[in-house]
């Protein structure tokens, strides 16, 4: 009965640890707020976000377009509802694929070492060491710019991080004697890495995770602001690409999907504090 209790515990305390966290709720609340008005756009809003509703550059706050339009006469406020599914989309994707391969590469190269972990270390540092934002311009440039290769290859280019953290965390426990414990009695390799020490492992990587998602973000608004995203997927960074030409003449068109970027990141920064400061054991005993 006592085993149980013993998991639980620390769960418990990292949640109550979280809630307490002021910074934490807030960015909780801000991203359920973004993810329920893109989540729930077309009741929200059932316009298509690309047709033209009103004259072109009309200034906010009117009766015709709340949050104005662009130079095309697009309303602002649907693109910005529409725009933000695309973007949360392919930032939380491109997070899950960077973790994925990150976490694969280095728990391998953390748990066997020696000439698997020089290998798997040398491709790691070829790719920390490519320009991110040029090989992913490559890559969508090659296989064309849609959501599933501008996701896919800020996914490629973003993992090194990741597998470096993973690495140090299972050199780190591989040598505990639990983990020797689990080869005595003749547990399989597999077993070991993802039952045994992943586990042990998770807090930091799933803080990693976290701040991934917004650095995706950032990414995918980069590549659609130079012209490299998805042109048939309204996202906030196309909004801001297309409409830089103008952000002197009608700056809303810009600001309000770049006010949307910053909050979803910020949102995104403040979650992942929080679960760093719930998920590590020695600010649990303060």
């Amino acid at each position: 009965m006592s085993e149980p209790v013993q998991i639980e515990r620390p769960a418990v305390e990292a949640l109550r640890m979280f809630v307490r966290n002021p910074a934490a709720i807030i960015g909780s609340v801000l991203l359920l707020f973004v993810l329920v008005v893109s989540i729930g756009g077309p009741w929200i809003d059932p316009a298509d976000p690309f047709e033209i509703r009103t004259a072109p550059l009309t200034p906010p706050f009117t009766a015709d377009a709340w949050l104005g339009s662009d130079y095309l006469g697009r309303d602002v406020l649907t693109t910005l509802i529409y725009g933000g599914r695309a973007t949360l989309l392919v930032g939380a994707f491109a997070a899950l694929l960077s973790v994925c391969i990150g976490l694969t590469l280095g728990s391998l190269s953390g748990y066997y070492g020696g000439r698997v972990d020089a290998i798997l270390m040398r491709v790691t540092e070829f790719f920390q060491v490519l320009p991110s934002l040029l090989f992913a311009m490559v890559v969508v440039t090659l296989f064309g710019p849609t959501l599933l290769t501008v996701t896919l290859a800020i996914g490629v280019v973003s993992w090194p991080n990741t597998a470096r953290l993973t690495r140090a965390e299972f050199m780190k426990f591989r040598d505990l004697e639990f983990v020797r414990a689990e080869r005595a009695i003749g547990s399989r390799n597999g077993r070991i890495i993802w039952q045994v020490i992943l586990p042990n492992a998770l807090p930091p990587l799933v803080v990693a995770a976290t701040l991934g998602v917004g650095v995706a973000i950032l990414f995918e608004a980069g590549l659609s602001f130079l012209g490299l995203g998805d042109p048939n997927q309204m996202s906030w960074g196309l909004m801001i690409g297309s409409s830089r030409d103008y952000v002197l003449t009608s700056w809303w068109a810009v600001a309000f999907p770049g006010l949307a970027i910053f909050l979803t990141v910020l949102a995104v920064s403040l979650i992942g504090d929080g679960l760093n400061d719930a998920l590590n054991p020695k600010l649990r005993e303060r």
